[in-house]
């Protein structure tokens, strides 16, 4: 698989660390669609009212493509992967820009960072085949995870973020005093009432049912069937 990572910082090539796949050589510029005032209504309409608010790709400023940037954290884990399909099938369009970012915990080892590249190549690679004419960016920095992604949700200046959920965890879990699940839920809350932009959980349903569960700021396990 090829790669297609380049360094940020010279100093610290472990640290910060992105590549970019793009379909176009077109100047785009891309800037907050401020669609966080609209979510609260399209999240109780029709999958038709959720394209539309999260569209408006098509806008023209002095000859200038403006389009989104939407973000969606990533690692190695199914729920993960699942907010990131769910958000290129349905928040990104044509045009906008899909960046994934990985965190790698402060405590990992150097020699993480092949297994690292390996990831975001292969998910970067995977959203291109899927859908084309999404620009498809990864990023990979070293970092504790919520104020990683919340400063890079401010510094690239994000319109829509979208984080996996995992399934509620089970009465022998909780026995057992499993902290996992809900440690990345508090992770997912915190972003969704704090973030810089319009902030969506996603979890998708178990085998046998249909449909993602979607978690706004102002609405909690929304059920969507596409």
């Amino acid at each position: 698989m090829p790669s297609f990572l380049r360094q940020l910082s010279a100093k610290e090539p472990w640290k910060s660390a992105s590549n970019r796949w793009s379909s176009s050589g077109r100047r785009t510029r891309y800037n907050n669609t401020n669609t966080s005032s609209s979510i609260g209504e399209s999240v109780n309409q029709s999958m038709e009212g959720l394209n539309m608010y999260y569209g408006g790709g098509n806008n023209n400023e002095n000859g200038v493509m403006v389009k989104k940037r939407v973000m969606v954290a990533v690692d190695g884990t199914s729920h993960s992967k699942h907010a990131m399909m769910w958000a290129l099938t349905h928040v990104a369009n044509k045009g906008d820009l899909l960046t994934l970012l990985h965190v790698v915990p402060l405590d990992k080892a150097a020699e993480s960072y092949s297994c690292s590249t390996y990831l975001v190549n292969y998910l970067g690679s995977l959203c291109k085949d899927c859908k084309p004419e999404v620009e498809v960016e990864a990023l990979v920095i070293q970092g504790p995870k919520l104020a990683t992604v919340m400063s890079q949700v401010k510094k690239l200046e994000v319109s829509v973020l979208v984080l996996g959920q995992k399934k509620p965890s089970s009465f022998f879990s909780c026995l057992c005093g499993s902290s996992d699940n809900s440690s990345t839920e508090e992770f997912v809350e915190h972003c969704i009432n704090n973030a810089d932009c319009l902030t969506i959980g996603v979890r998708k349903r178990s085998q046998g049912t249909n449909g993602y569960l979607i978690s706004t700021r102002w609405q909690k396990n929304f059920w969507l069937l596409a």
